[in-house]
């Protein structure tokens, strides 16, 4: 099982004192936050059940301690309270003999932690939720928390980590006879083919996903299918066929978040189609109302890619210098398809030597993360760049108009421009 595997590094939670770099940074709110965090782990590292029994002086020394320095986080920062919060759960697992009380503060905050792209950090809050709690966590929180783990990990392009954890949730889900759980461990798994370039199955096995879901009325699961399906078509290169299930994905969603990133998806497919102003009407929206981390910064690597595309060099200017301030918080996939789309930006403005430094950033990023497909695409680019400029004049003037029109996506077009109001 998975969750046996799971191992700390030598130095538990020491991923959070890498916030911690040269002696000016020590004192800033970010690396406190790094220091309170890996403090309140550690406590909560005291009530795993492979351990030596602590006395009771000695997790309170080590309680007032942690309670000491977290506290003054508590009001200065939405993490800080998270930190404390995981302090005084822990204290009040200890004092009640009752490990299930540090639950709830270990899933909010690998939740914000996933919210802010701090992935490595969020993992690192799950493997404790999983190895502490173990098997006293109950049939349902266990199923969460190896779907939750699984999905960062696919979001960290760790695919045979993700896919394991998602077959132990289907597994745990289908015998505590939770119908959406198995549903979306299936989900989970497709999607990891989806990650692995494997798309025809992903979308066969979404398909199968999509029906039952419609059958059991799993409003949520259809809408992940949906939007999944989506995904396969749009990297099958069949974007007309991906739009319409990205749109009813977004109409079936009724978290927001969630609406924001099929959202999201649907404004990257319409210029792919050479609808930059439908995808800049979903765009726009998404960065107008996006909360997350991930959402807002596919959203504005996207903006960025439809300025280049209308050859508009202020805008483009203007989202680049956005996109770099969200670099340092950009996970491997993210960072790359800016350097990507930055590459293409520059080629479209004939900076030819610029575009081809910025894309071979690209392929670095992502051949040091396993993104497979992501090096073939930025090699295929890279190799007819020498004849970019021809290309690049015959799409000197880009269409106003989608190159496929169909009656589904002029439905969406028209949808989408009522958006907003």
């Amino acid at each position: 099982m998975p969750v046996l595997r799971l191992k700390f590094e030598s130095l538990p939670h020491a991923i959070f004192l890498q916030r911690v770099s040269g002696p000016e940074a020590a004192t800033t709110l970010e690396a406190r936050l790094g220091q309170g965090a890996f403090l309140a782990l550690r406590l909560v590292d005291l009530l795993a059940p492979d351990r030596a029994a602590v006395s009771k002086d000695a997790f309170h020394y080590q309680w007032v301690a942690t309670d000491r320095f977290c506290l003054e986080l508590r009001a200065a920062d939405t993490e800080g309270a998270h930190v404390h919060g995981i302090a005084e759960s822990a204290s009040d697992a200890y004092r009640l003999g009752d490990i299930q009380l540090i639950v709830p503060a270990l899933f909010a905050y690998a939740h914000f932690l996933e919210a802010e792209l701090r992935l490595e950090e969020a993992i690192d809050v799950l493997t404790t939720l999983l190895l502490v709690v173990g098997n006293r966590l109950s049939a349902t929180d266990a199923v969460a928390a190896q779907l939750r783990f699984a999905r960062v990990q696919r979001k960290l392009n760790r695919f045979d980590e993700a896919d394991a954890a998602y077959s132990e949730a289907g597994e745990l889900a289908t015998l505590a006879g939770d119908r959406q759980s198995a549903l979306l461990s299936r989900i989970g798994r497709a999607n990891t083919l989806l990650g692995r370039g494997n798309l025809a199955d992903a979308e066969r096995r979404l398909e199968g996903v999509l029906a039952d879901a419609r059958t059991a009325g799993e409003r949520d699961v259809e809408a992940r299918a949906e939007q999944g399906i989506a995904a396969a078509f749009y990297y099958m290169g069949q974007s007309a066929e991906a739009i319409p299930h990205a749109w009813h994905a977004f109409e079936l969603y009724e978290e927001e978040d969630s609406q924001l990133r099929a959202l999201g998806d649907l404004g990257t497919m319409l210029l792919s189609l050479g609808d930059a102003t439908g995808a800049e009407r979903a765009l726009a929206e998404v960065f107008r109302r996006g909360r997350t981390q991930e959402t807002v910064s596919n959203a504005v690597i996207e903006l960025m890619h439809c300025a280049s595309y209308r050859r508009d060099h202020v805008g483009f200017a203007r989202w680049r210098e956005r996109c770099e301030d969200r670099l340092g918080d950009m996970p491997p996939n993210i960072r790359a398809d800016f350097y990507l789309k930055q590459g293409i930006g520059q080629a479209r403005f004939g900076r030819y030597r610029r575009a081809e430094v910025l894309l071979k950033e690209a392929r670095a990023i992502a051949g040091a993360a396993g993104l497979h497909e992501f090096e073939f695409r930025i090699d295929r680019i890279l190799a007819g760049l020498p004849d970019c400029q021809r290309a690049m004049a015959l799409e000197a003037q880009p269409a106003t108009e989608p190159v496929v029109q169909t009656a589904e996506l002029r439905e969406v077009s028209e949808s989408l421009a009522q958006l907003g109001g």
